[in-house]
């Protein structure tokens, strides 16, 4: 069956770093876009970022446009989001998911605060 293994998060101070990994497996992950989302205490799932197959095309959501990066290594079935000049406000559990189905990992937690 289908799993995803988020790791990665932590507690970061305002302006830090985090690269969060997600181990998929159950199915082909190289034919498959993938995408992080995150959730915030009382808030709804916010879609993050998102990658092609290959990796050539990559959207995000404007509050993190330029401070997060997502990537891919196909031959280790792992989607990445390297996040920089984090913000309180990226404080949330931060999930991985293959953008057409509906199986969702267990998510890591970032907590941003000094």
């Amino acid at each position: 069956q289908v799993q995803l293994v988020e790791s990665g998060g932590g507690l970061v101070q305002p302006g830090g770093s985090l690269r969060l990994s997600c181990a998929a497996s159950g199915f082909t992950f190289s034919r498959y876009a993938m995408s992080w989302y995150r959730q915030a205490p009382g808030k709804g799932r916010e879609l993050v970022a998102t990658i092609t197959i290959t990796g050539s095309t990559t959207t995000y959501a404007d509050s993190v446009k330029g401070r997060f990066t997502i990537s891919r290594d196909n031959a280790k079935n792992t989607v990445y989001l390297q996040m920089n000049s984090l913000e309180p406000a990226d404080t949330a559990v931060y999930y991985c998911k293959a953008l057409v189905m509906s199986t969702w990992g267990q998510g890591t937690q970032v907590t941003v605060s000094s």
